[in-house]
């Protein structure tokens, strides 16, 4: 059975259109308008080998704001529906994963309820640049709509371009195990393929 979803969005803001294929290679189809974001998003798809493609433009004129909210809004969507019922999957997934200087953790919950506890700036010195903002209000978005509980804490980090690339790799790194199949677990029907003592995930 192929995980695949895609969705699309449009409003005053934005147009977003997402596809995204969990049992992918890592390829990305990136076009958001905004470069460093397309780079963020293409060591998601990376790191998470997902297969991701994602079309969107807004009014980057007046911030990046809304565009880059609403593509986490749309890919978190796209990974809800991919996922389904949730059956058979691992459901959690935990890395801490070093970037030069930055160190990252991220633990992952794919169980359906939608929390997260990010903590990009590991000290007030290291910068004010927008993706310390932008970044973290990406990942929340994205959870919420996935139904995803995510524990993302960076540790140390002079560089605002290594705290938010350390973070995106352990960010879908996590995502990557929690998403996989559960080899245990495949074959298994009903109630004994779901990794949850409820029998279900929702």
């Amino acid at each position: 059975m192929t995980r695949s979803g895609e969705v699309e969005r449009t409003t005053a803001e934005t147009a977003v259109r997402v596809r995204v294929e969990i049992d992918g290679t890592g390829s990305a189809t990136v076009a958001t308008g905004i470069g460093f974001f397309d780079h963020l998003l293409t060591l998601l798809a990376r790191h998470a080998l997902l297969d991701l493609e994602v079309a969107a433009t807004g009014d980057v004129d007046v911030d990046e704001h809304h565009t880059v909210e609403d593509v986490g809004l749309v890919i978190g969507r796209a990974l809800d529906r991919a996922l389904g019922e949730r059956v058979a999957i691992r459901r959690y997934g935990d890395v801490r994963l070093p970037m030069d200087e930055v160190l990252a953790s991220c633990a992952i919950d794919a169980g359906g309820r939608a929390v997260s506890d990010l903590r990009p700036r590991p000290d007030p010195l290291a910068g004010t640049a927008p993706w310390l903002e932008l970044w973290p209000h990406f990942v929340e978005t994205l959870a919420r709509e996935a139904r995803l509980t995510v524990h993302l804490h960076v540790m140390n980090g002079a560089s605002t371009h290594h705290i938010a690339e350390g973070a995106m790799k352990a960010f879908a790194r996590a995502l990557r195990i929690a998403l996989e199949p559960d080899p245990r677990l495949t074959g298994a029907t009903g109630v004994d393929a779901m990794p949850s003592s409820k029998g279900q995930l929702r």
